[in-house]
């Protein structure tokens, strides 16, 4: 039997849709384009390198007017179908509306098979060198990835992405676009870039997507960081071709795509984007239906411009290098006791860390992290550093960044924005908070702790200046979603934590 639900469309009218299993669906095709409907990842840039990720798509926008979908769960002990109640929920399956399928619904995006070539040079320069074309994997949702690797520290380059079918050499679509490379190690320059997270798509806020993307566009930013949580597949990503939904009705936003296209970015997954809400390997749950943690793990690589693994850090010149690192594929179980076996890091990456760090003589330090190491954070949470969950390894981080100079933490997951200091150590913590108002919650705005510099229960985003020629200065802003300024934290570089 073949369950009668209501969903609700944009209109806000309640209409009556009879919902059917995905794998009754048939897939769709165009016989126009290919196109560039989810756009360009330019990611893990270095000094000589960069990741470009594109993707072929059957038509040139994604569909707008049209119902969503909707996960049903098995009561056990009935057999009745039902809307989720708790992440206990069993048996987690996508039903969609009568004459829908995953091409069809709100935000789809289905992919083409097709050709792609990339055409690159640096903005100073009036030749364009060229890659060949090269066919997209439809294994990885029809994308490719292309490594340019002949790059030049310091520069904005330009991009063109062109798209044609298989079998004709006529190019069908082109895209343009441009980044920057990190000045080399002895350059001293300001570098200004953004950070996000938490990005909820039933919480956008602009008609074409999210307002923070127009608004960074503006600031000619050096790079742009997504801190985790880029999507949330909790509630309707039960299998691995809606997990990839999720991706093409995020990057297809006019807002996202833009932006995108326009800015080296670095990204990094939570567990919203990994499978779902504080998980880990080893978790025996039919929530998520037939999609499993490892390949919740296999699409983040399909749809990120990384190149190798995902911790990883980069030097933009003299002043600054970031640390990015991996929260989710080596991490314990939350529900492990603490102790010196219980990690989130895992020991390569932690060794990694203190190495890099250590070999780093760069004036500031920045650990980005998908959760927090300092907080404060609410004392039901058990799955961070900055909590008794994972207590034991955040004091060796804690106790290890304090021997560092100018060194500060980034982190994303929390619904909110604050800088906090923490009380032993001195280190502190700047939490980028929600990148939409809806989204924001989970503390409540009077709870102001001895560690708050700044409290905020607020969307946004948050902008750090690394500036040698104002005394050797770090400044960060937080801005809520129309762009304006909240907080301002400014310190200067001391060769030990503490100095003025």
């Amino acid at each position: 039997m073949k369950p009668n639900f209501f969903l609700k469309k944009r209109s806000k009218n309640l209409l009556f849709l009879l919902l059917v299993p995905l794998e009754l669906m048939a897939q769709l095709g165009d016989p126009q384009g290919p196109y560039f409907a989810t756009g360009i990842r330019i990611g893990d840039v270095s000094q000589n390198e960069a990741v470009i990720w594109t993707r072929l798509t059957q038509n040139p926008t994604r569909v707008s007017d049209a119902p969503l979908p909707i996960a049903l769960y098995t009561d056990p002990e009935t057999g009745a179908k039902h809307t989720r109640k708790t992440r206990e929920d069993k048996n987690g399956v996508v039903y969609f509306p009568e004459g829908y399928n995953i091409n069809t619904i709100e935000g789809a995006v289905p992919g083409a098979a097709g050709l792609v070539k990339i055409k690159y040079k640096s903005a100073e320069s009036k030749e364009w060198q060229s890659t060949t074309w090269q066919a997209v994997s439809l294994e990885a949702n029809f994308s490719r990835k292309f490594i340019l690797s002949d790059l030049k520290p310091g520069l904005t380059y330009e991009l063109l992405v062109e798209a044609r079918p298989v079998e004709a050499s006529k190019v069908s679509a082109q895209l343009k676009g441009k980044f920057k490379t990190p000045p080399d190690e002895k350059s001293s320059r300001k570098i200004i870039f953004a950070a996000s997270t938490c990005q909820g798509y039933p919480d956008r806020d602009h008609p074409q997507g999210f307002k923070i993307y127009p608004f960074l566009e503006g600031l000619d930013l050096d790079f742009f960081v997504h801190a985790g949580d880029i999507v949330y597949y909790d509630n309707l990503a039960k299998n691995k071709g809606m997990a990839h939904y999720h991706w093409d009705r995020m990057f297809s936003l006019p807002t996202n795509k833009s932006f995108h296209a326009q800015v080296t970015s670095y990204f990094e997954k939570d567990d919203h984007d990994a499978w779902f809400n504080d998980s880990y390997r080893g978790i025996e749950t039919s929530f998520m239906g037939e999609f499993t943690f490892d390949q919740g793990l296999e699409v983040f690589r399909q749809e990120m411009p990384i190149k190798d693994k995902t911790y990883r850090t980069f030097r933009w010149g003299k002043d600054l290098q970031i640390w990015l690192v991996e929260g989710r594929d080596y991490r314990s179980p939350n529900t492990q006791p603490d102790g010196p076996e219980k990690t989130i890091w895992g020991k390569e990456q932690m060794e990694w860390f203190k190495s890099t760090v250590t070999a780093s003589d760069a004036t500031f330090k920045l650990l980005i992290s998908p959760t927090p190491i300092i907080g404060p954070d609410r004392s039901t949470k058990k799955d961070n550093h900055s909590n008794q969950g994972f207590s034991y390894e955040g004091e060796q981080i804690r106790e290890f960044m304090a021997s560092q100079s100018n060194m500060y933490v980034i982190c994303g997951d929390r619904h909110w924005q604050y800088v906090s200091k923490h009380p032993k150590y001195g280190i502190v913590e700047f939490s980028i908070g929600p990148n939409s108002r809806d989204h924001a919650g989970g503390w409540k705005q009077n709870d102001l702790r001895p560690e708050h510099l700044y409290l905020n229960v607020v969307g946004g985003t948050m902008t750090v200046t690394i500036d040698p020629q104002k005394k050797g200065s770090i400044t960060v802003i937080h801005y809520d979603v129309d762009g304006n300024p909240l907080n301002e934290f400014v310190a200067y570089a001391a060769s030990k934590r503490g100095e003025p």
